[in-house]
């Protein structure tokens, strides 16, 4: 979303993960900071992003910053978990940001692939809606040899996993091996994956997602770690794609 509200210069470089609202009196002091090309004068001046340069050089994606990301295997999403943050692959400041940045839904410390971060909240409601349907594409690997009924077990919109009280939502598993499979889920529930395995008796042992709507990862390109910075309507637009 592009904010061209103006706001304070010291509030605005603080949002953007640059130091704290006191650390800019003494950039202006050092003349670092400059608006429309001359030095600032207050750090309650008056700015619109575009205005602000910091040593020369143009603010950091001032008006909102999505990401395009490949999460590797032994990361966590949530800063309530115990593991390696999956914002240690992205440039330190980020995750000083107001809105701070979050993942669109979450994979498990497990589970590595395609993953969506962002401060558009509005983007994440969007993406993670259940009336929006937007389809997850999962690579599975299985500990046994599939039996043959998982297909149609999943795509009955019945299996009721432990401890819920909703069947799961009809799902498309596509047979790829003895012990592999892709699975495309319409809904997103704890550990859904796993537990819907877990319910035809077979035991997950590595679980990719592939895609999210019509982006693929891929196409994109990242390897783990890697992570790509896009536009909220430019990611829309790939994620949307097969429903134009």
């Amino acid at each position: 979303m592009n904010n061209q509200k103006a706001d304070r210069l010291d509030k605005l470089l603080s949002n953007l993960g640059y130091g704290a609202r006191k650390d800019v009196r003494l950039w202006i002091k050092e003349g670092w900071v400059t608006v429309d090309g001359k030095p600032a004068t207050s750090p309650a001046q008056k700015v619109l992003p575009d205005q602000v340069q910091l040593e020369g050089k143009s603010l950091d994606h001032p008006h909102g910053l999505t990401l395009i990301y490949h999460k590797p295997i032994g990361t966590v999403c949530s800063r309530k978990e115990n593991g390696r943050l999956i914002f240690a692959d992205f440039p330190e400041r980020w995750i000083d940001r107001k809105p701070p940045l979050s993942s669109v839904g979450r994979l498990d410390k497990e589970t590595s692939g395609l993953l969506i971060v962002t401060d558009d909240g509005q983007l994440n409601h969007m993406l993670t809606s259940p009336k929006k349907h937007i389809a997850k594409t999962y690579s599975v690997t299985l500990d046994r040899p599939l039996a043959g009924n998982e297909s149609e077990i999943f795509a009955s919109g019945e299996l009721l996993l432990e401890g819920d009280d909703k069947p799961c939502l009809p799902a498309e598993l596509t047979v790829l091996g003895e012990t592999s499979a892709s699975l495309v889920l319409h809904e997103g529930r704890y550990h859904q994956v796993r537990r819907m395995f877990a319910a035809v008796g077979n035991h997950v042992t590595a679980l990719t997602r592939t895609h999210i709507g019509a982006l693929g990862l891929d196409a994109c390109g990242l390897g783990e770690g890697e992570y790509t910075v896009t536009s909220a309507q430019a990611l829309l637009e790939l994620v949307l794609a097969e429903s134009d």
